[in-house]
């Protein structure tokens, strides 16, 4: 999610009523990636191991391809990791998302802008 100034620019892609990525899911993605596993990425973002493993399965079932690979076991190749999908999708996602922050460039948002106060008013009473 991109706080640029006064705007928040949230996008989201939906697969049917579910969101398919977004900018939790693609943090998720990359503390994935960092991490190695889903239960410690969640830690990382401060996420039930409940919660990480439903975004995953969710992220898994709304794309064409599998975007997290998991491995069991008590060697060393336990863990996740992203798919080459999975990385080709978090990279076009994070294309989208600043290609949607060049708005900030148009005489449009900064004739927006010129029209907001720098504070509100107090609410009446």
């Amino acid at each position: 999610m991109a706080i640029i100034g006064p705007l928040k620019l949230k996008a989201q892609i939906f697969c049917g009523g579910e969101p398919a990525i977004g900018p939790g899911k693609a943090d998720l993605l990359e503390a994935i990636d960092r991490e190695g596993s889903i239960s410690g990425a969640g830690r990382a973002l401060g996420m039930s191991y409940r919660r990480t493993w439903l975004l995953v399965d969710s992220l898994n079932r709304c794309w064409k391809e599998r975007v997290v690979e998991t491995t069991a076991g008590g060697g060393a190749d336990k863990g996740a990791r992203l798919t080459l999908f999975g990385r080709a999708l978090l990279g076009r996602y994070r294309a989208f998302e600043a290609k949607l922050a060049e708005v900030t460039a148009d005489p449009a948002y900064r004739d927006l802008l010129a029209l907001l106060r720098d504070e509100p008013l107090p609410p009446h009473t």
